[in-house]
């Protein structure tokens, strides 16, 4: 019996040294699985995203081909969006514009995570930086987005297209603006993570060991931030695409030649009541790509809970 025992014991431990080691990110990703929204949220973005960047290398019809004489036709096999009063194909320009209102988010989002989280750190570490950063903060917060959006946009628009083109100018005038007014929820939620874990005993550990104020900040505090940081990048995402095509729709972003989603909900405002295809199929998308989005924060969030883990 012992020896059966000893065997068992044996065979455990064995088992135990030959498992993969756990980690955050193995045990996350094994709680995302599980979370059925958040799987298909996933799955619709990234499809969303395959088909807009591959999609308009093989659907046979360009954006700026006209024929009047399919004018505001509805869906069809030729057409499954149909076509606008140019007798261009919606599909197709659907395809392509899905391209430039996905990027706005993602380089919006990137910007105003990487200044939220500077910001966020250094007044969260430093007690004598907390104050004026957090100041700074609250007053951003104070300012009126769409008025100051419109505002940047009416003073450097012709600027930024003089100097970088009318498709390029517009989107780094586009991502910097609502990146830069994006990123204070990001600082205060860091900032508060930052007060909690720089009392931690690791933290201790290491200021105790002689580590400087960069080392504790980028290898011990930041990696523990993370969580709640992108938990709040892929909500921004949706919030930046709804921005951009705010402004496509007031007729405030990319020209008339670039067909975001939001364009094309502005060149249809005139045509609902005989064309409703032109506003339904992009509204669509954009509903669609930011409800999984949105799907996808709420796993990410229930994943990166250490309470579910």
């Amino acid at each position: 019996m012992a020896t059966t025992q000893a065997r068992l014991t044996t065979a455990t431990v064995k088992a135990d040294m030959l498992r993969p080691p756990r980690s955050l990110w193995t045990d996350a990703w094994y709680q995302f699985r599980r979370h059925r929204l958040a799987m298909a949220g996933l799955a619709v973005l990234s499809f969303l995203i395959v088909a807009t960047v591959v999609g308009p290398y093989f659907w046979p019809i360009r954006i700026d081909t006209l024929d009047y004489t399919i004018a505001l036709q509805g869906p069809s096999a030729d057409h499954p969006f149909g076509t606008d009063n140019l007798g261009r194909d919606i599909f197709a320009r659907a395809l392509w514009g899905g391209r430039v209102s996905i990027a706005v988010g993602l380089s919006a989002v990137f910007i105003a995570i990487t200044l939220g989280t500077l910001v966020g750190a250094l007044a969260g570490y430093f007690n004598k930086l907390d104050n004026p950063l957090m100041r700074l903060t609250d007053l951003f917060l104070s300012l009126p987005i769409l008025p100051l959006l419109l505002i940047v946009i009416y003073l450097f628009r012709d600027v930024l297209r003089a100097a970088f083109g009318p498709e390029v100018g517009i989107f780094i005038m586009i991502v910097t603006v609502i990146g830069l007014l994006e990123w204070m929820p990001v600082a205060r939620l860091v900032r508060a993570q930052f007060l909690s874990l720089k009392q931690k005993e690791f933290v201790e550990a290491a200021r105790a060991i002689g580590d400087p104020d960069l080392a504790i900040i980028w290898r011990h505090i930041l990696p523990n931030t993370l969580s709640p940081v992108l938990v709040a990048a892929t909500i921004g995402v949706g919030g930046a695409i709804l921005t951009e095509s705010t402004l496509s729709f007031l007729g405030l972003g990319f020209p008339p030649d670039v067909p975001t989603w939001g364009r094309l909900l502005y060149d249809a405002q005139n045509f609902i009541d005989i064309a409703t295809h032109w506003v339904v199929f992009p509204g669509f998308l954009i509903f669609v790509t930011v409800l999984s989005i949105n799907y996808i924060g709420d796993g990410l969030r229930d994943a990166l809970d250490p309470r579910k883990t």
